[in-house]
Order: C-alpha cells, then sequence, then structure tokens
C-alpha cells in the first residue's frame, strides 16, 4: 500500500537502504503538499522506486520508517509487530510469577519509532514520541489487548510531556482502556508503586532491573548511599541483599514520599533505611568522609541533546570526583549516564578524569548496559542510551 509522497534527494536513499530508520530533512527533495504532521507517507528514492511507509512530522527528523516495501501501517500491522515484541520478552523469561514488569516496546529497538510501552501486571503504559504514533494510539491499544502470552486489561496514555510541542496536538493523559487497577507491580520479587499518573517517564525505570540485581549481590554488610534514588529501586535490592544501612536521597519529596512506601511493602517496619530530598551535590559535599562504601550514583540526563553535551560531560565529572573523594576505602561506586547524546567513551573519560583528580586507586569490576528488554536495533545504534560502571575504590 502506498500513501502520500516524499521524494529523496538523489543519492539520499543509501541509509534506508542499510535500514535505517530515520528520514532526515536535509535528504528530502520534495514532499506531497497535502502532507500534514503525523500523516503516514510513502518514502521514494530520486529514481522513483518506492523504499517504504513510516510516520512524518516537522522537524530534523522528517520521517520516522515502520515498513520496507509496501507494507501497510494498519492494526494487522501493530499486531504482527508487538506480538513479535512479546516473543521476545517471553523468550528473555521476563513473565514470571516473581516478575510482572517489563519494557514490551522500545522504539526503533522494536522497529517501532516513537513508541515506547512499558508493562506493569495487567497495565499497560503507552507513551508516543511522535505525532503518527499519537494518532495511531487506539489501534495500538487494541491491539494490546489482543496479544498472546499476557493479558493487559488496562492501557494508560501518557504523552503529554513527550510529543513534539510545536505539533500542537493537545494530548491528554488517561485511560484508553480500562482503569485504574492496582498501582504494584512484581520485579524480581520485589513489590513497587508505579505512579504512571504523575511519575517519571511511564512510573518506573524498568531498564536498571539488570544493574539493580547486581547491586544486590554486592551490597551484604555495606553502608549504601542511593543518589538521585527516585523511587528507591536501587533501595530496596540493597536491603535484599543484606545491606547494613541504606540512604536514598532526592531532590524531590515527591520521590522520596514514593521510596518510603516502595520500602515499607517489602521491609516494613526496618530501620536500616532513611530517605532524605536533598541537592544531590549538596548532601555529597556535607557528608562525611568514609561514611559509605557502597554508592549508587543514576542522575537524570544531564544531557537531552548534542547542544548539552559540554556541560553535562563536566557535570559527570564533578559528580563522579565528589563520590571518589569521600567513598570509604575498598568502597564499590555503581555510576551511570542514561544520556543517549553522551557516549561510552565520553562518560568513562569523564568518569576517568575524575577518578585521576581523585588521585585514588580505581578498577572497573562490570561495564553496563540496558536489559534485553530495551533493544538495540543493529542498523540504528543511536539507540543505545544506557551507560554504567562499576568501580572498587582503593
Amino acid at each position: 500500500m502506498t500513501y502520500k509522497k516524499v521524494i529523496l534527494k538523489k543519492g539520499k536513499e543509501d541509509s534506508l537502504k542499510r535500514f535505517h530508520p530515520w528520514v532526515f530533512s536535509g535528504a528530502i527533495d520534495s514532499i506531497d503538499e497535502t502532507v500534514e504532521e503525523g500523516d503516514t507517507v510513502s518514502v521514494y528514492a530520486a529514481d522513483g522506486s518506492l523504499i517504504g511507509n513510516g510516520h512524518f512530522q516537522v522537524g530534523s527528523i522528517c520521517v520516522r520508517m515502520l515498513a520496507w516495501g509496501d507494507g501497510a501501517i494498519d492494526e494487522a500491522f501493530y499486531q504482527e509487530r508487538l506480538q513479535a515484541a512479546m516473543e521476545l520478552r517471553k523468550s528473555l523469561q521476563l513473565l514470571r510469577a516473581d516478575n510482572n514488569s517489563f519494557r514490551l516496546v522500545h522504539g526503533e529497538g522494536d522497529f517501532l519509532p516513537g513508541l515506547v510501552v512499558d508493562v506493569y501486571g495487567s497495565t499497560a503504559v503507552l507513551q508516543a514520541h511522535s505525532p503518527g504514533m499519537h494518532f495511531d494510539r487506539y489501534k495500538i491499544a487494541n491491539a494490546l489487548t489482543h496479544l498472546q502470552g499476557v493479558e493487559i486489561k488496562n492501557v494508560y496514555y501518557k504523552s503529554e510531556t513527550t510529543l513534539p510541542y510545536k505539533a500542537e496536538l493537545d494530548a491528554e493523559n488517561g485511560y484508553i482502556v480500562g482503569g485504574y487497577d492496582t498501582d504494584v507491580a512484581v520485579e524480581n520479587g520485589l513489590k513497587f508503586h508505579v505512579d504512571w499518573l504523575r511519575g517519571q517517564k511511564t512510573g518506573f525505570f524498568v531498564d536498571q532491573r539488570e544493574n539493580r540485581s547486581l547491586l544486590e549481590h554486592y551490597s551484604a554488610g555495606r553502608r549504601v548511599l542511593n543518589m538521585f534514588c527516585y523511587t528507591g529501586g536501587f533501595s530496596f535490592y540493597a536491603m535484599r541483599g543484606g545491606a547494613e544501612l541504606v540512604h536514598s536521597v532526592d531532590s524531590s519529596a515527591k520521590a522520596i514520599s514514593l521510596t518510603n512506601e516502595n520500602v515499607a511493602l517489602n521491609f516494613a517496619g526496618d530501620e536500616r533505611h532513611k530517605a532524605f530530598a536533598e541537592d544531590a551535590f549538596k548532601y555529597l559535599q556535607q557528608m562525611q568522609q568514609g561514611q559509605y562504601d557502597l554508592i549508587i550514583l543514576d542522575p537524570p540526563a544531564f544531557a537531552k541533546h548534542k547542544s548539552a553535551l559540554k556541560n553535562a560531560l563536566i557535570g559527570y565529572r564533578k559528580l563522579n570526583g565528589k563520590a571518589f573523594e569521600k567513598i570509604a576505602r575498598g568502597g564499590i561506586l555503581f555510576t551511570f549516564s542514561c544520556s543517549q547524546a553522551v557516549s561510552k567513551e565520553q562518560f568513562r573519560l569523564a568518569v576517568f578524569s575524575a577518578a585521576a583528580q581523585s588521585r585514588r586507586k580505581v578498577r572497573i569490576l562490570h561495564q553496563l548496559s540496558q536489559p534485553a528488554d530495551h533493544p538495540i536495533n543493529i542498523y540504528h545504534p543511536e539507540g543505545e542510551y544506557l551507560k554504567g560502571l562499576v568501580l572498587y575504590v582503593e
């Protein structure tokens, strides 16, 4: 099936023939004058040959490719793609009695650019990052409720802050299917509240699941500081791992409240945990030397765009430098960057520079990335965004 036309300049189809899913504005020769934001369009090479179909939007990335050749972008398309995504998650054994939370769709990594879907029990939280996915949200929601291998009863649409504001789509968050059931989900046997109504992203950071499990194995007998704790994921893994004490810090009082609720879900009355609503840099500056021997640094994205890269790298150096300065001898540092604009090499260099300035002996124990339910499309390496290091500090 073909749609309204987008015709490329001569030679600009090469990246698409290598299955890269983005068409940049500079590659376009002409656009059908009736094309509107969010429309499904057919992309043609300069010689008139059809390349494939995708969603159009105004901006640097003009088309996000969904199908190669003449494949239709209809409900059957979403049913097929979502079921393929579901089969991958089943093969990863993410649906178990002790785990009902995972990412079902990770944009380009699941060949659905502009779409994110996280599953928490019987609720799917759907997030559109492109006008095309916004307009197709009802088709997607219907397909979600017909998936084999998981029972989705509720679909919550949460895209007010993820859609391009210039598109003026007036997207409202709310249930497309079903309604509020419960906000308690399970990850590796631990319970947590998910605030998909008011929380960040889809309500919880499922991308740190495997890294939290790793932290658990290092926590026995240690004094743990969880910086930028948000809903406390690392904190209750550390407690289950046998930490001597766990302190959670976040600048948001709402996040601290949710952290305390999550700790209580799993360790009611456990006095090893305390939470503080304070600025991270201020807390690190004021804390005692050697007060903690396991520190987690998992800040929000310091650079959402390339223009912020320089300041972001300075921020990572300062943050890690303060942790190197204050951590106890024989301490372990889990440090992360979720900034897509920051490469693995740039993040590592920022951390290495901080280590060198601290003049302490530091060794890499693990190099971390995003989990398998956040797959990276081999034709779209830009999809690798989460970087992490586990470091031993003498």
